[in-house]
């Protein structure tokens, strides 16, 4: 029976429907532009291996080097040539002939490529397909197929026009990749080209980190880019990506900055994606206490150094000529610990543009009295020919200005607030401990002197009243007895002699209970507080103050004023300025001048002049200081007494201390020369 009559039909039908489903899958997946290319080769060569019905095959793509690099193989160990070495020369010279004509070769085992070409052979026992991956410019690879060699001539050819097809629509994949490739590079260029402009645009170093950090984040495609400047041996955080303003003091900031400086002191760039086994200890101990914090799957800490010019570069290896770290640059993936190639290329570019911008900005910042040369840098405008008679009419105001500061003079005073008080002002206080039992008086009542306020309760001295008066009748009873027998004893002196002895011992008894009780009766008088001067209750809320409650002796219970009669001031001036008042006391005499007016009467002012200063300072608050009473006596006749005694006592007022005259400048700058004088001269001189 024939060959043809005893192949099936349809298997050889079915046969080919899976073939040309391997096809159309081959095709489709060619056309695919999410594909990445080593698993664009896979797919591909397993589709072929498979239509072929091979032993195996590989991909082979030609690198930047121009050396091929092996994409994908199946069954590769079966061809033997891994323990061949003249065989890998051999089949490696086959593969470039291929690239170098970028024809289709059909090599049967152990034979040359063509009969003139002895080292350009096949040195397996299977029989290679080979198949040039080709662009419109070049041959990029070639498709190797493990034949087996025992079919007929026809087949084999079939195989070779096969592969062939297979390799054109792989070579449409590697054509729309690239295409893919060169269009990610130019956006790649542009936003580079963009990065570099912006980040050396501005020599201010805050701005340039700030640049850093927001356009470098936007250029490595990742979650967070963080920039570190080193300061003394520390490194602080100054910019991060997407934060205008952020708290340096927070816990992951110190961290971070923490984790930076470690990094930066051994010079070595730092990739954290989950594993800290080969870094050194400190750096291990940093980065776990950060990323424990931050959760990041990914932190890469570079160091920024100050990169070397002129003879520095030309000696890279010198000591002392090594790259000073000016601080470093953190790169952070919140959710994903893969670092693609792309991503460590960015990342590499960034720390490049990063290190010479940085670096220029703090060597500019760093010049001496930088802040000067720039401010008079942007004053050169005013003396171009438009701007120069504006600028020497402003000139000459200013000279003015400055001479009637020196010459002028001016009234010097000094401003302090304070209270306005009566002269004669009385506290009350309890005289004996006890219990408020009545109040007779409220706010703002007239009284007189000697006028019941309060009435105090003391239920324990009331009954230690009650006790001594019952000794005391029991001494006098008992007192009375004796003298009686002693009266009726007329003839025994020992008995005389003993009743005199008993009867001095309870008359010292009676005079001891007659002052107990008279003190213990002050103290029962004492429960009733009376006003000790006229005037009126100046006390506010004395119910809620004091009814019910337990007071104690020497405690104030409230305040009696005299409002009708004459006021003065108690105002509290700084103790900073007491020096110029007490060089004006002995220039004008104890009694300076003062000008005041009422808060609640703003548009009217009334004249005084100093009676007393206190000898001591009241230490105020932070924002106050320590300040010193003065009293003034009104002596304004404009100040009607008896026209203001509506007024509470501590109603508040605004005086001003006269202390002479002096140069408009120094009285209206004296704040600012004091300062000087005790914050920068007393330091130095």
């Amino acid at each position: 029976m024939s060959t043809e009559q005893s192949m099936n039909p349809e298997l050889i039908e079915q046969t080919k429907q899976q073939i040309r489903a391997l096809v159309n899958e081959i095709a489709q997946l060619a056309r695919r532009s999410d594909v990445a290319p080593a698993e664009f080769y896979s797919e591909f060569l397993t589709r072929v291996v498979s239509a072929l019905a091979a032993i195996g095959g590989v991909v082979w793509t030609l690198e930047d080097e121009g050396r091929l690099s092996l994409q994908y193989q199946i069954n590769l160990q079966k061809s033997g040539l891994r323990e061949n070495e003249q065989g890998q020369i051999q089949h490696s010279r086959l593969l470039s002939k291929v690239l170098r004509t970028g024809e289709a070769l059909l090599v049967p085992p152990h034979s040359g490529a063509s009969e003139d070409d002895d080292e350009a052979t096949n040195p397996t026992d299977f029989l290679l397909v080979l198949g040039p991956l080709k662009t419109d410019l070049e041959v990029v690879g070639v498709v190797e197929i493990f034949q087996r060699p025992e079919s007929a001539v026809s087949t084999q050819r079939g195989y070779l026009r096969f592969v062939m097809q297979m390799c054109e629509l792989a070579a449409d994949f590697i054509k729309s990749h690239q295409l893919r490739h060169f269009s990610d590079r130019q956006v790649l260029w542009t936003q580079l080209e963009d990065f570099t402009r912006r980040v050396h645009a501005t020599l201010d170093p805050w701005l340039t980190a700030y640049t850093i950090a927001n356009e470098g984040r936007r250029l490595i495609e990742c979650d967070r880019v963080s920039v570190a400047i080193r300061r003394g041996r520390k490194c602080k955080i100054e910019a991060v990506s997407g934060q205008d303003l952020f708290d340096k003091r927070s816990n992951t900031v110190r961290l971070l900055g923490e984790l930076a400086t470690r990094v930066v002191d051994t010079g070595e760039a730092v990739w954290y994606t989950g594993d800290t086994s080969n870094m050194a200890p400190q750096v291990e101990e940093a980065v776990q206490e950060y990323v424990d914090e931050s959760h990041s799957k990914t932190v890469a800490v570079l160091p920024l150094s100050r990169p070397p010019l002129g003879e520095e570069a030309q000696d890279p290896e010198d000591p002392e000529k090594a790259e000073e770290p000016i601080g470093a640059l953190i790169v952070e993936r919140i959710e994903d610990s893969r670092l693609p190639e792309t991503m460590l290329h960015r990342v590499d570019v960034v720390a490049q543009h990063s290190s010479a911008a940085l670096a220029n900005a703090m060597e500019h910042q760093d010049l001496f009295l930088m802040p000067l040369w720039r401010l008079l840098g942007k004053t050169k405008w005013l003396f171009r020919a438009k701007n120069l008679p504006k600028t020497t009419t402003i000139s000459i105001i200013v000279l003015i200005v400055i001479i009637a500061l020196i010459v002028v003079p001016w009234k010097f005073q000094f401003k302090a607030d304070g209270t306005l008080e009566p002269i004669l002002q009385r506290g009350v206080y309890a005289r004996v401990d006890g219990e408020v039992k009545r109040i007779d008086v409220r706010h703002d009542q007239e009284v007189k002197a000697g006028q019941p306020l309060i009435e105090l309760q003391n239920p324990e001295i009331s009954k230690q009243l009650e006790e001594v008066r019952g000794k005391l009748n029991t001494t006098q009873s008992q007192l009375r007895a004796k003298r009686w027998d002693k009266h009726r004893n007329t003839g025994n002196e020992e008995d005389r002699a003993r009743l005199d002895n008993e009867i001095m011992v309870l008359e010292e008894n009676e005079r001891s209970f007659k002052n107990q009780i008279e003190i213990l009766e002050r103290k029962v008088q004492n429960m009733t507080v009376t006003s000790p001067i006229d005037g009126k209750v100046v006390t506010w809320e004395i119910e809620n103050l004091l009814s019910g409650r337990p007071v104690q002796t020497s405690q104030m219970l409230l305040e009696v004023a005299d409002t009708k009669g004459s006021w003065q001031l108690e105002i509290k001036m700084p103790e900073k300025r007491m020096g110029e008042i007490r060089h004006a006391q002995e220039k004008f005499g104890p009694n300076l001048p003062v000008t005041f007016m009422l808060k609640t009467e703003p548009e009217n002012s009334y004249t005084g002049e100093i009676q007393e200063i206190r000898d001591n300072v009241d230490a105020g608050s932070a924002e106050e200081g320590s300040t010193v009473l003065i009293k003034v006596k009104i002596t304004d006749p404009a100040f009607d007494h008896e026209k203001f005694s509506r007024l509470l006592p501590g109603a508040e007022v605004s005086a001003k201390v006269y202390c002479g005259h002096h140069s408009a400048g120094y009285v209206l700058l004296y704040d600012l020369i004091a300062w000087v004088q005790s914050r920068i001269l007393f330091r130095f001189f």
